[in-house]
């Protein structure tokens, strides 16, 4: 196979080339723990799930691999850091590469559950997977606490320096470095050579099979980075609220972070981040409001987008067929 000439290495990685109004964003990201200290907790929790939602969409916007047991990855390293936080060290780094690492290896296994089938059947054998990892940690309370969750988890301080506060902005401002800096690993990815493979078989499996390319291995190897990135989030989750509990393997976590994506849009990583930041705080004003029927109001707006669609919606001019 022909090498990529120079000019196609660089249209490839041009999309991953920073812009302007992204140094904003995450400039603005580190910021707000400072400004909204009293929100510190809340925007710590976005950025968790923003995390989540883009690990999500390696393995759905990228390379079309519907997963309803996402949860799995994110419910596996938040025990596995916490675990190791309380009967090993209490060391947020190394819990979080741990917790990274052992995601990374269930998600290698569980690759070869998504290398056959139709959506349908990887839909039912990825929510398979994330309840047999719930009902283990149900069985086994001694280790897990079952379902009262893991309690008395304390962390030490990040780098050694900096300790967790009561207000949550340091725990805020180590979620946003570690969802920045692997944001920028996955950025790079999707924009590579290898990002291209997976929009080839996400657009046609049998035709990217056609021109050489091994799809089995490169759904093995993006399922692995999907799973030990969703398992980051989850190390973070129980590392900054200091417990772990079934929650985080429930089809409810799975079902929310597909709610994002369909918010923010899917096939852009800044698609999870949007969808998380909508959800969460619709979720967090509408539970005030009516806490009985906020999920009403969240169907609603998802009924909107789906039958609308994202673009429209934001733009009532075109609704009758108006031109923009």
């Amino acid at each position: 196979m022909a090498m990529a000439t120079p000019s196609l290495q660089s249209t490839l990685l041009q999309p991953s080339k920073p812009k302007i109004w992204e140094l904003l964003i995450w400039v603005a990201a580190f910021v707000l723990p400072w400004l909204l200290p009293q929100k510190a907790l809340m925007i710590n929790e976005i950025a968790i799930v923003a995390l989540f939602a883009m690990s999500l969409d390696l393995v759905l916007g990228y390379t079309g691999i519907v997963s309803l047991g996402h949860a799995a990855f994110f419910g596996f390293g938040a025990y596995s850091a916490a675990l190791f936080a309380k009967w090993v060290l209490p060391d947020p780094l190394l819990g979080l590469a741990l917790a990274m690492v052992l995601c990374a290896v269930l998600g290698a296994i569980a690759s070869v559950t998504i290398w056959r089938g139709t959506d349908l059947t990887r839909l039912m054998v990825t929510l398979g997977t994330a309840l047999i990892l719930l009902e283990l940690a149900n069985k086994f309370d001694g280790l897990t606490g079952g379902t009262d969750g893991l309690q008395g988890v304390l962390m030490g301080p990040v780098l050694g320096r900096f300790d967790f506060d009561l207000m949550g902005q340091v725990a805020a401002w180590y979620s946003i470095s570690v969802a920045l800096v692997l944001f920028l690993f996955m950025r790079r990815l999707v924009n590579s050579p290898f990002g291209a493979t997976l929009k080839a078989i996400r657009d046609n499996r049998l035709r990217a099979m056609a021109i050489g390319i091994s799809v089995n291995s490169r759904l093995t190897l993006v399922y692995t980075v999907a799973a030990a990135v969703a398992g980051a989030a989850g190390a973070l989750l129980s590392q900054t609220t200091g417990f772990a509990s079934l929650d985080v393997l429930a089809f409810d976590r799975s079902a929310d972070v597909m709610l994002m994506l369909v918010i923010g849009g899917v096939g852009w990583l800044y698609g999870g981040i949007l969808g998380a930041i909508v959800f969460k705080l619709l979720q967090d004003s509408l539970s005030a409001i009516t806490p009985q029927y906020w999920m009403f109001w969240i169907g609603l707006i998802l009924v909107l987008l789906t039958l609308v669609g994202r673009e429209r919606l934001f733009k009532p001019w075109t609704w009758f067929g108006a031109r923009s």
